[in-house]
């Protein structure tokens, strides 16, 4: 009798791995589980772009095939895993969701695809996004829009909106964003699913399509924080195919992530910076509520500034469209992707193919960036940003002298209807406001579900930490949803 696809819906990484197994279910069974729930509700979300059921159904059988054997299956035997579509999956389409990489497919995949499938993960499906990772709704897409399972008149987030929907709605209990300054940690508050920014380095970047080098980071979602531990756990590490990759250790901490029955010793940083300044009063007030509860778990709370927080967005739009604008100057019609046939002569060839094949959020970011590193202007602006950007990790080098973690909010609002910012760049880029500065301090950063707006919209709580502390804030995230019934409510689709 096959597996109800319900039943599936909510169960979690570690239940799915641990039945497996025990033989309870097969990774088979699992596997068509998860693709009949995301054929049943991808119409109404849009979650993914790209459904792979037979390669699923491949992976599935070696799975099983091992079991039968008497041969270890792996620490996510039979997971069923969705990837953002920026992930490189060697013969499977990677689009970035972009006209122009439209029908790209790579010959090789990202090292932390390889990890997961040897790891026992099945990877079901590549998720909708922002093009390029540019954006904070996933409204950017040439597939279309991803609506939010809380209330599908609403976005996600993003730009890894579709990989948050795919782990709210119960399509799968994992999945992997990318992070630039907010990407993982914006949707999953907008989606009340649980999402980690590792620190720079600790996760290899080969295989993800580049956005902004120096911020750019994989990181997982999941229900709760100790899903999202296991799968951290199986893509963290030095890889030599990624020269920026830490060989910073893996503490065995992470994959076995418990849920601590108190927090004392544990010093939380709240920064005047982030509360009260142009946040919802409802997100304000959830997060305090929110910091009560860790408190009543024995932490204490330290006052604290981080005063270039202000800068942050100016930096964050000169650092990250610098690095995009030489990034995406590969894609130009010649080496691959879209070329256009209207074109006569090379030059017009290169901007035809370009002006056809992206965006209108892209092409902003790639002259944005372009005109600060233009001659004359390299100093004023990129130049200037990058030493703004050094103080701001000095103002976090500085606090961990003092805490051991920052609480704050993720997001200064909840999800917005689908459309309210398109026209107002601005608007939209201030949605990251809480979330740049981890990326531009290069530290971690993860945010939990904290509750829900009088609308029943998701909240969520956002916790930064020192460098290479996954194992920490995670064990943090643990305890508080061992008090706290906000991760286990279900969105209405």
């Amino acid at each position: 009798m096959p597996l109800d696809p319900t039943a599936y819906a909510w169960m979690s990484a570690r239940e799915i791995a641990a039945g497996v197994r025990a033989q309870k279910f097969s990774a088979v069974e699992i596997a068509q589980a998860a693709s009949t729930r995301a054929r049943s509700l991808e119409p109404k979300l849009n979650s993914f772009v790209t459904l792979l059921d037979d390669v699923a159904l491949e992976q599935a059988r070696a799975v099983d095939a091992k079991i039968a054997a008497g041969q270890d299956p792996g620490c996510l035997s039979g997971v069923p895993v969705a990837l953002k579509d920026n992930l490189c999956l060697r013969n499977a389409r990677t689009t970035c969701c972009s006209k122009i990489l439209a029908e790209y497919i790579p010959p090789y995949s990202a090292t932390v695809v390889e990890k997961i499938i040897a790891a026992g993960g099945l990877i079901i499906g590549k998720t909708n996004l922002d093009e390029f990772a540019m954006g904070s709704s996933t409204e950017n897409s040439a597939f279309g829009v991803t609506r939010n399972p809380w209330d599908v008149s609403r976005v996600p987030g993003g730009s890894s909106g579709g990989s948050a929907v795919a782990v709210a709605a119960g399509l799968v209990p994992l999945a992997l964003g990318s992070d630039t300054g907010g990407s993982i940690r914006q949707p999953a508050a907008l989606t009340s699913v649980t999402g980690l920014k590792p620190t720079y380095g600790r996760v290899s970047r080969y295989g993800l399509v580049a956005f902004a080098s120096s911020l750019d980071q994989i990181g997982p979602f999941a229900r709760d924080a100790q899903d999202a531990a296991l799968l951290t756990a199986v893509i963290a590490g030095r890889d030599e195919r990624d020269a920026t990759s830490a060989a910073a250790p893996v503490s065995e901490e992470l994959a076995t992530c418990s849920a601590p029955k108190n927090l004392k010793g544990l010093r939380l940083g709240i920064p005047k910076e982030y509360f009260g300044v142009g946040s919802d009063p409802e997100i304000d007030r959830a997060v305090r509520q929110a910091i009560e509860v860790f408190k009543s778990l024995g932490a204490e709370t330290v006052e604290l500034s981080l005063p270039h927080t202000a800068h942050g967005i100016a930096v964050y739009y000169l650092v990250a469209t610098a690095e995009a604008s030489s990034n995406l100057a590969r894609y130009d019609g010649v080496h691959y992707g879209h070329r256009t046939k209207e074109a006569v002569g090379l030059v017009e060839m290169y901007a035809r193919s370009r002006s056809e094949g992206l965006g209108g959020e892209v092409k902003r970011r790639i002259m944005l960036g372009a005109y600060a590193l233009s001659s004359g202007y390299y100093d004023a602006y990129y130049l200037k940003a990058q030493k703004v950007r050094a103080l701001i990790k000095r103002d976090f080098d500085l606090a961990w002298e003092r805490c051991d973690a920052v609480v704050c909010p993720t997001s200064p609002t909840p999800a917005f209807k689908i459309g309210e910012k398109s026209a107002d760049p601005l608007a939209m880029y201030l949605s990251d406001i809480f979330t740049i500065t981890a990326n531009l301090a290069s530290i971690p950063a993860l945010a939990i579900p904290c509750g829900f707006t009088v609308a029943g919209l998701p909240i969520g709580l956002q916790l930064m930490g020192k460098p290479f502390d996954e194992s920490g804030l995670l064990k943090y995230a643990a305890a508080f949803q061992a008090q706290t019934p906000h991760h286990t409510q279900r969105p209405p689709v």
